[in-house]
C-alpha cells in the first residue's frame, strides 16, 4: 500500500501512520538497550560476589574460594566444606555526562534545525545488587548448591528536557536468576559441575515523543500549524513495560594438575525470552490523541552465552596469582523485531553487536592468618560500535582497577570487601537522522563507574 503524505491525513489514515512511526521509534530500544552503563560490557553484571571483586574477578572460574563459585563455575563446589552460606551485595554507581555536538531535528519548513534541550544531567544512579549462595555436600564426591543473583541489569535516567529525550528518558532492566547446581569430584585432579538457570527479566522504558516533528515531517505544515503543533513544542510520552521467564544452563570443569595450580573452564548458555508487555502513550496533543491508543507488544530478546578460562597458582605460602579470559557472544544481537499481538511489525532494526573478550589478572597476599589482601585489573571490550551506539547504551571499552580484602572473623565465618573503579573510554554517538521522529543525537559521553562490594560467608 502506498501513502501520499502530501495529503492532509484523515483520522483513519493518520491514526495508523503516526502510530506506526512513533511506536516504532519508541519500541526500537524497548527490550534491548535498557541498562545504560552496566559495570561489565553491554548490559552484563559480573559482580556476583565480593570475594572476587578485589581481584577484578581474575581466576573466578578456578578459585572456588566460597559458595559463590555456583555462579562462576559450579565444579568449584567440590573444594568447599560440607555446608556453606554466602550473602553478598554490591553498590554500583555509574556516572556519565553527555556533550552535545550540534544534534539536529526538522524545522517548521522541513529544513534541519538544532535539537533543543539540555545535556541530560547524570543518567547513572545508585543500584544495589544482592547475591545469595548455599552449597552442601551430600556425599564425599557430590555437592548440591543454590544461587540467587542478577546477571544482567541496571538503570539510567535522564532529565526530562534533555536533547536526547526522544531517544531515551528512563531505561531499566532487572533480572532475577535462580541457579540450582550440582558438582561431582571425579578424582583428585578433575571436578565437574552443572547448573540450571531459571531467569526472570523485567523492563521499563520511557521516552518523549515529538508529535510536532512527526506532523511537520509527514504532513502539510499548514495543517500542523492549524492543530497548534510545532516541532519540539508538543512532546508526548511513551512508557513500555515487558517481562517474562527464560531458562538456560551452566557447565564447568576444574583441573588440578598439581597441588598449587587450578585451571577452570566454565560456560553459561544464552537465554531466550519472548517479552510481553504494553506500550502506553500519555500527554498527546488532543487533536491526535486518538492515534496513540495503548497496545500490547512482544519482542524476542536474548541474553548472551559466555565461555571463561581461569587459572589460579599458589606461588608460595603468601602469594596467589590469578588470571582469566572470558568470551561473550554479543553478536546474537543482529536485529530486533517488535510486533503487536495482531502481528503487525512495529520495528525491525539491525543491531550488529560484536563478540567481546574480557581479560583480567590479579594477586592475593596473605598478610596474616586472618587477613588476605587482594588486587586486580581487567580490560573489558565493548560490543557496541560507534555506528550502533545509542543513548540507552552509551557503552564503550573499559579498564578496571580493583582492591579488596578478606578477614576471618572465626573458624566458621569471614567477611569480604572490595572496591573497583572503572575507567571508560569516551564514547561517540551519532544516533538517528534529521527529519525522523527522534531527530539526530550527536555528541560524546564521558563515563566512569564505582563499585563497592561486601560479603559474609558462614561455614557450618
Amino acid at each position: 500500500m502506498v501513502h501520499n503524505y502530501a495529503l492532509i491525513p484523515k483520522p483513519q489514515i493518520g491514526r495508523r501512520l503516526i502510530k506506526l512511526k512513533l511506536a516504532s521509534a519508541a519500541l526500537t530500544a524497548a527490550f534491548i538497550g535498557t541498562t545504560g552503563l552496566a559495570n561489565a560490557s553491554g548490559f552484563a553484571l559480573i559482580d556476583q560476589n565480593a570475594s572476587g571483586s578485589g581481584n577484578a574477578f581474575a581466576g573466578a572460574a578456578a578459585i572456588a574460594e566460597d559458595a559463590s563459585t555456583i555462579f562462576f563455575n559450579p565444579a568449584g563446589m567440590s573444594y568447599l566444606p560440607d555446608s556453606q552460606f554466602v550473602a553478598a551485595g554490591q553498590a554500583i554507581k555509574p556516572s556519565a555526562s553527555f556533550n552535545n555536538n550540534d544534534s539536529k531535528t526538522i524545522g517548521p519548513l522541513g529544513t534541519p534545525a538544532s535539537l533543543l534541550g539540555g545535556n541530560g544531567g547524570d543518567p547513572g544512579s545508585w543500584a544495589f545488587l544482592p547475591n545469595f549462595y548455599y552449597a552442601k555436600a551430600v556425599t564425599d564426591s557430590i555437592h548440591l548448591g543454590l544461587g540467587v543473583n542478577s546477571p544482567f541489569g541496571l538503570e539510567t535516567k535522564y532529565d526530562n528536557g534533555w536533547v536526547g529525550r526522544y531517544q531515551a528518558l528512563n531505561s531499566q532492566l532487572q533480572t532475577i536468576n535462580i541457579n540450582p547446581s550440582l558438582s561431582f569430584k571425579a578424582n583428585d585432579y578433575v571436578s565437574l559441575g552443572a547448573g540450571l538457570n531459571i531467569q526472570y527479566a523485567d523492563t521499563t522504558l520511557t521516552n518523549a515523543l515529538d508529535v510536532g516533528t512527526i506532523c511537520y515531517g509527514k504532513v502539510n505544515p499548514a495543517t500542523c500549524g492549524a492543530l497548534g503543533l510545532t516541532p519540539q513544542s508538543s512532546d508526548g510520552n511513551v512508557s513500555i513495560k515487558g517481562n517474562n521467564w527464560g531458562v538456560g544452563y551452566n557447565l564447568g570443569v576444574i583441573l588440578q594438575p598439581i597441588q598449587s595450580t587450578r585451571i577452570g573452564i566454565a560456560y553459561r548458555s544464552k537465554i531466550n525470552y519472548t517479552l510481553k508487555g504494553n506500550a502506553t502513550f500519555t500527554n498527546i496533543a488532543a487533536p491526535l490523541a486518538g492515534a496513540f491508543p495503548s497496545s500490547a507488544v512482544t519482542a524476542n530478546f536474548v541474553v548472551p552465552d559466555t565461555l571463561s578460562g581461569s587459572i589460579v597458582h599458589q606461588l608460595n605460602s603468601q602469594w596467589d596469582l590469578l588470571a582469566d579470559a572470558t568470551w561473550t557472544h554479543w553478536n546474537l544481537f543482529k536485529q530486533l523485531q517488535v510486533v503487536e499481538t495482531s502481528g503487525a511489525v512495529l520495528n525491525n532494526q539491525l543491531e550488529n553487536w560484536q563478540n567481546t573478550m574480557r581479560y583480567s589478572i590479579g594477586a592475593s597476599f596473605r598478610y596474616t592468618d586472618n587477613l588476605k589482601l587482594r588486587v586486580g585489573s581487567a580490560y573489558d571490550q565493548t560490543p557496541v560500535t560507534d555506528a550502533t551506539r545509542t543513548a540507552r547504551i552509551p557503552d564503550n571499552s573499559r579498564i578496571w582497577l580493583s582492591v579488596g580484602a578478606n578477614y576471618k572473623l572465626s573458624s566458621h565465618s569471614s567477611f569480604d570487601a572490595g572496591y573497583t573503579h572503572i575507567f571508560m573510554n569516551n564514547a561517540q554517538i551519532n544516533q538517528g537522522a534529521v527529519g525522523t521522529v527522534t531527530g539526530q543525537v550527536q555528541g560524546s559521553y564521558n563515563s566512569s563507574i564505582n563499585v563497592i562490594g561486601i560479603q559474609y560467608t558462614h561455614t557450618f
